[in-house]
């Protein structure tokens, strides 16, 4: 019964908050617009919320792994609230921008310790259980923006900010409880995740592999929420409605190959799910400058649905290679290499596509997925590291 209270719980909280984030995301640049009237200004939204949630990801799940999840988790929460009454009264884009930083912080743990805590609970099938979380966040970010469009112009502008307040407390109230203070067993001994047992960690072939693959599916969801769309209303002449139903698509997808392929994963093994994912992006990727209208929304699906069955599969993964003394810290490395990957690569696709044209940027990309399918799916010696069980590379 606990075992099931946590799971429902984690669920429900973060289905709440992404459910506020889905609609201050689509009101935030229009906020900095109106405040600056500088076009310019917006892209700092992305940067300032990335500068706390890449750098704290690692040290939050370190303290996680200590001293319990639940206490890291619930101030997380809050602090976003805090962070939306913050958006709800901000007289400058200064305060906003100085927001975003909180509102990183404040998501960090939400996304690296939930997976970790649930791959602690049920550790005979934490694909499945974590891809339940994944697309529960994902179903709010989908229903977040279509709640906004129902209700323009019948609420005033500081409401949508003090709904995502309110979905945020929710959520702490949720963890609070409902989670528990789950933390390893007290007579497992403490480790750390440092520059010495990192090198022990990377021996495993599989684990660097999977940061390497888990970096460039942070570049494409970058490119999947910036360059397509740009792309898709420049070059194909999209009009908003398509590009709403764009984004529609994307989120449902992700949440499908949640529920889909998180026991496949547990059955079949994380590594072929991995490899899988990474050609179905590449292919999707790949597709789009060649198809037109209506046949590339079925690009579109198939690049969502691998991205889906990467993230599901390799966060499995990764958990699979630490002892419960260090769950958190190892979702914290991941989502510290997704959010570089995130952070740099789509400027880079973007200037490739500058130099080389659109569509080689996109050629380009889809073949450095498809090499590390290859490579994710080559077979590696095991590494020997001491302080780490020997898992399948």
């Amino acid at each position: 019964m606990k075992r099931s209270r946590i799971l429902l719980g984690l669920n429900a909280s973060v289905f709440v908050m992404m459910l506020g984030v889905g609609l201050i995301v689509a009101i935030l640049p229009g906020k900095i617009l109106a405040l600056t009237g500088s076009p310019s200004m917006v892209g700092m939204l992305a940067s300032t919320f990335a500068a706390s949630y890449i750098l704290l990801q690692v040290p939050v799940g370190n303290l996680a792994d200590r001293w319990g999840f639940r206490p890291f988790l619930f101030w997380g929460y809050l602090l976003c609230a805090l962070v939306g009454l913050g958006y709800a009264f901000a007289p400058s884009a200064l305060l906003i921008f100085a927001g975003r930083i909180f509102q990183g912080a404040g998501e960090a743990p939400v996304w690296a310790l939930g997976p970790a805590v649930l791959s602690i609970a049920y550790p005979e099938k934490k694909g499945t259980v974590i891809g339940f979380y994944n697309a529960a966040s994902h179903l709010g970010l989908t229903f977040g923006p279509l709640l906004g469009v129902l209700l323009a112009g019948r609420w005033p502008d500081q409401a949508p900010f003090l709904f995502y307040a309110a979905t945020c407390a929710v959520g702490a109230a949720i963890v609070g409880l409902t989670l528990g203070n789950v933390r390893p067993a007290a007579d497992l001994p403490r480790q750390t995740l440092n520059l010495a047992t990192l090198r022990i960690l990377t021996r495993e072939a599989g684990v660097l592999k999977a940061f390497v693959g888990i970096a460039l599916h942070g570049v494409a969801y970058g490119i999947v929420l910036t360059v397509i769309p740009a792309y898709v209303i420049g070059a194909r002449h999209f009009s908003q409605a398509s590009v709403n139903v764009y984004f529609s698509l994307f989120y449902i997808t992700v949440c499908a190959s949640q529920f889909l392929t998180g026991s496949l994963s547990d059955r079949r093994g994380r590594r072929p799910l991995m490899a899988a994912g990474l050609i179905l992006t590449a292919a999707g990727i790949a597709s789009i400058p060649v198809l037109s209208s209506p046949w590339i929304f079925g690009a579109f699906a198939i690049l969502s649905f691998g991205l889906g069955t990467f993230y599901l599969s390799s966060m499995a993964f990764l958990n699979e290679t630490v002892p419960d003394t260090l769950k958190g810290t190892i979702s914290g490395a991941y989502f510290l290499f997704w959010g570089i990957g995130n952070f740099l690569g789509p400027p880079l696709v973007g200037l490739v596509a500058q130099v080389a044209g659109q569509a080689a940027g996109f050629e380009v990309f889809a073949a450095a997925l498809a090499l590390q399918a290859f490579w994710v799916m080559a077979k590696a010696k095991p590494g020997p590291g001491p302080l780490f069980k020997k898992k399948e590379a």
